[in-house]
C-alpha cells in the first residue's frame, strides 16, 4: 500500500495494483463457485436480484460471453459485502462433502456385504445392532441372484436404501 494526497492534502490509502488483482481473483473464484449452484440455492441467498440473474445467465453461456459475464459479476460483487455469501458457500460445500462421505461409507458397506463373507454381516450387526439381519441377508441373496442371472439390480438398490436408513438412524 502507498499513500497519495487528495486536494485537501489528507493522505488517502490506496491498494497497489497487485493487491487489487489478488482481490479481483478472489472475487472471480467466488463468482465461479456461485455460478455452479442451482438457481433455487441462489434465490435463497441474500444477494441483489441483478446479481442472481447474472449468475443464472452465465450458466448457459459459451467461453467468450462467459468471460465477459464473469467480469460483470465481479463488478457487482465488488459493490456488496461478500462475507455472508462466502460463509454460505463454505457451509454448502461442507454439507456436500459430508453427504459424499456418507454415500461412500454406505457403498463400502454394501460392497463388503455383497462379497459373500458372513463375518462382514456379523461386523455390521455389531456396529448397528438395530438393523434387521434377516432382511439384510435376504436382500444380499436376492442381489447376488440378480447379478448372476443378469436381471436389473433391484435388490442391490434396496440394500443400499436399507443400509442408508440403518446407518443414518
Amino acid at each position: 500500500m502507498y499513500y497519495i494526497c487528495d486536494e485537501e492534502y489528507e493522505p488517502v490509502e490506496r491498494l497497489n495494483r497487485s493487491q487489487q488483482k489478488r482481490d479481483i481473483k478472489v472475487l472471480h473464484d467466488l463468482a465461479v463457485s456461485l455460478s455452479r449452484l442451482e438457481p433455487r440455492a441462489l434465490a435463497r441467498m441474500d444477494m441483489p436480484p441483478e446479481l442472481v440473474k447474472a449468475l443464472t445467465d452465465v450458466q448457459d453461456m459459451k467461453y467468450g460471453a462467459e468471460k465477459r459475464q464473469f467480469k460483470f459479476i465481479v463488478k457487482l460483487l465488488r459493490q456488496i459485502d461478500t462475507d455472508s455469501i462466502v460463509e454460505t458457500i463454505t457451509a454448502l460445500e461442507a454439507k456436500k462433502s459430508e453427504q459424499d462421505k456418507d454415500f461412500h461409507r454406505i457403498e463400502r458397506w454394501r460392497e463388503r456385504l455383497m462379497s459373500g463373507d458372513n463375518s462382514v454381516l456379523t461386523e455390521f450387526m455389531t456396529a448397528f445392532p438395530h438393523a434387521d439381519a434377516g432382511q439384510i441377508r435376504q436382500l444380499i441373496r436376492n442381489a447376488n441372484n440378480e447379478i448372476k442371472s443378469g436381471k436389473p439390480p433391484k435388490s442391490h438398490r434396496l440394500l443400499f436404501r436399507m443400509l442408508r436408513e440403518v446407518i443414518a438412524a
